[in-house]
């Protein structure tokens, strides 16, 4: 994988089931998550995982993937987890393929969101220097977007990704709320520690090099 996984973890002050739903129904999903602009559901495995596609939007053209994921409501403590797989064949995207997942633990009166997951650079090292950050950076940005939601009802549109520049809104999004290591360990070696047994179990989605 790369040279270096994204971890981002961030609290959030709701029940657990509502960032479950939040998260898990694709259409909620893509509305607060910058990385996405439609998720469809396709098929079921039959080893309790689905399959989906996914696309993302820009201005001159579409970047469409495919991927396999499988959630997990029985954790200790109430904990659950989603598992992922992912990849695509479009030469635009900087992703070709990867893997990762999204642990939800009980905390307090609310829920730490987790996530870490890792992919094959679709431009090469190189570039992907660039992209990763990036990438890293737009996945906190939505994960605290998405704090914003659950704890203040704030529909996600309110907060378009512009809304960065919007510095006299303290308020507004921001991925600097977010942790972006593991506590007590390097990003660059601990970005799949807590992943769940399930990842391992995931087929490969059909676009996978």
């Amino acid at each position: 994988m790369g040279a270096r996984g994204i971890y981002v973890e961030v609290t959030i002050s709701a029940p657990l089931d509502v960032v479950w739903s939040l998260t898990q129904d694709p259409e909620q999903h893509v509305r607060w998550d910058v990385r996405f602009s439609r998720i469809v559901p396709t098929e079921p495995t039959g080893t309790g995982a689905t399959r989906f596609t996914y696309t993302r939007r820009l201005p001159l053209r579409t970047v469409a993937g495919d991927g396999v994921s499988i959630g997990d409501t029985s954790g200790r403590e109430g904990s659950r987890t989603s598992a992922l797989r992912f990849a695509t064949s479009d030469p635009l995207s900087p992703i070709r393929s990867g893997r990762g997942y999204w642990r939800y633990v009980p905390a307090g009166d609310g829920v730490r969101f987790v996530t870490g997951y890792d992919y094959v650079p679709g431009w090469g090292r190189l570039l992907d220097r660039v992209a990763r950050p990036a990438l890293g950076w737009a996945t906190a940005w939505s994960f605290d977007r998405l704090r914003i939601w659950a704890e203040r009802d704030e529909p996600p549109e309110r907060w378009p990704l512009r809304s960065v520049l919007w510095l006299w809104r303290p308020e507004r999004p921001r991925a600097g709320r977010c942790r972006r290591a593991p506590a007590r360990g390097r990003r660059r070696d601990d970005h799949l520690r807590d992943a769940p047994a399930t990842l391992a179990s995931l087929p490969a989605p059909r676009s996978a090099p």
